[in-house]
């Protein structure tokens, strides 16, 4: 009997192996799976940034188109703008139309400020070439040098961009 218990019988001992073997492929099993769920889990990491990258830089293209087409609109309204300001530049004797003429170029001047769109300074101030259009120089002691001295044609700017530079003429 005590043999019994300190030996085992051939029927235990081919269960330990194979518990051994089933217990090791477990293992394998779940490393396989580890390995999967890592490769799947890191492919699900980089599809979420690339499509974070994608919503960048659409929002980036839709703003530049937007900001295209207003530039592009703008440069078409501009010569309405200075035809009415050239029309209140000349003597009325109906003061109701010269009134009209006021009332739409002031509502096309506020749609443009709305917008965003800006005069460019230049009237006595230093001539930049990034904003102004020197279209004459004259020699002129009363100014300084490069300084502007009258406006042909205003310029207007959209945030940092240019839509049209100021015609100017320039004291040397």
């Amino acid at each position: 009997m005590d043999k019994e218990k300190v030996n085992p019988t051939e029927e235990q001992q081919t269960e330990a192996p194979a518990e051994k073997t089933e217990l090791e492929s477990l293992r394998e099993e779940l490393e396989t799976l580890q390995k999967a769920k890592d490769e799947l889990y890191d492919k699900y990491l980089r599809t979420l940034a690339e499509y974070d990258n994608f919503r960048k830089r659409s929002q980036r293209e839709k703003d530049a188109i937007y900001g295209d087409a207003t530039v592009e609109t703008v440069k078409k309204l501009l010569p309405v703008l200075d035809s009415f300001e050239r029309a209140l530049g000349y003597e009325c004797k109906d003061e109701e139309f010269k009134k009209g003429i006021t009332l739409i170029q002031n509502t096309l001047s506020e749609v443009f400020e709305n917008i965003g769109v800006k005069e460019i300074p230049a009237m006595d101030q230093q001539f930049d070439p990034n904003l102004h259009e020197a279209v004459m120089h004259l020699d002129n002691p009363a100014y300084g040098e490069n300084v502007v001295t009258d406006v042909y044609r205003k310029g207007y700017m959209l945030g940092d961009k240019v839509i049209r530079h100021t015609m100017v003429i320039v004291a040397n």
